[in-house]
């Protein structure tokens, strides 16, 4: 009877080791191992990216935006150059008729990127990925004008819930910086603005193109490295380059490998962001996109030793929580 007790155990056992591995299988074919591996390194190179220009800007106490970004893309510039010319990526050739026709979209990615940085200068990590979320609404009412876009009633009610977590955040946030909001609601603007610019300079811009096309990566460094002499002529506007030279901080060795760090995590973004892109879909990265909001925020909390309260904090939850709810009610029926 105990013999028979145990076979009964083995096989159910194995029954259950069979049906585990059946509901692996089926995860597998449906996001696969490299699908999987891009969203943990887009995931993993996004926080990192964010919570190490606070650290920068807040922790160094680097009053620099512009420097910070023309290093940035500067890094990125010179090893997606480096990668080209030993073979490991293709690029395409730039014309002036190429630059012509992606500058106004430049443009506007480097008042995205410098009106970041003033934003997250002054404000903690987890009010300023709220904030973001209201580049949502912008972005869709944009749509409507721009290219007839039609969308559901559950994706009008989490921009709502967006807006009213981002009020009440404000409204109850203990270290209330006007400017910092200030430059958080300009970066909405030109997010909107860029995201929406983007879309229609695309099609352009691979007219343009000696190929006819133009691949991700080509773009990635189109983007940089037509930032650079414009982040260049505001670095001396601003006179940076003086407060650069007096600047204490860049005399320490450690302050300039978290730099090059950080530059290196925003060229990572791009890859990884691209590479998930192209083993999931626009869907899903939105979807991660959101979820990712959650680890970071708390990590900034965390991390910076932010002063908050339990309606501040609830306040970030239900941001967070609208900004899931967007990307499911964006997702194809």
């Amino acid at each position: 009877m105990g013999d028979q007790d145990e076979e009964l155990g083995d096989l159910v056992k194995g029954k259950d080791r069979e049906s585990e591995k059946f509901i692996w299988d089926r995860l597998l074919s449906k996001y696969s191992k490299q699908a999987i591996i891009s969203g943990i390194a887009y995931c993993i190179s996004s926080c990192s990216m964010i919570l190490l220009n606070k650290l920068l800007l807040s922790g160094y106490n680097l009053n620099a935006g512009i420097s910070l970004m023309f290093y940035q893309n500067l890094v990125s510039v010179v090893i997606i150059y480096g990668l080209s010319s030993l073979g490991v990526i293709t690029t395409e050739p730039f014309t002036w008729k190429l630059v012509l026709t992606w500058l106004p979209v430049n443009l506007i990615f480097v008042g995205m990127l410098i009106s970041s940085m003033y934003s997250l200068k002054h404000m903690h990590v987890a009010m300023v990925t709220i904030l973001k979320n209201v580049t949502n609404l912008l972005i869709a009412v944009g749509e409507m004008y721009m290219f007839k876009t039609r969308h559901s009633c559950k994706v009008w009610g989490s921009l709502l819930l967006m807006v009213l977590s981002a009020t009440c955040g404000g409204i109850t946030d203990l270290a209330f910086h006007g400017i910092g909001y200030g430059w958080q609601t300009i970066n909405c603007f030109l997010t909107a603005a860029y995201s929406l610019t983007l879309r229609k300079v695309m099609d352009l811009a691979k007219q343009a193109s000696h190929s006819g096309t133009l691949n991700d990566v080509s773009m990635v460094l189109l983007n940089n490295a037509l930032s650079l002499p414009l982040g260049l002529g505001l670095i001396l506007v601003f006179n940076e380059a003086q407060y650069i030279y007096d600047a204490p901080v860049v005399k320490l060795p450690v302050f300039w490998a978290v730099m090059t760090l950080s530059g290196l995590l925003g060229l990572a973004i791009s890859f990884t962001s691209i590479w998930f892109l192209h083993q999931t879909s626009p869907t899903t990265y939105s979807l991660v996109g959101s979820l990712n909001k959650i680890p970071l925020s708390l990590a900034g909390i965390l991390l910076f030793n932010v002063q908050t309260s339990f309606p501040h904090f609830l306040s970030i939850f239900i941001g967070l929580l609208a900004g899931i709810l967007f990307a499911v009610a964006k997702m194809p029926k």
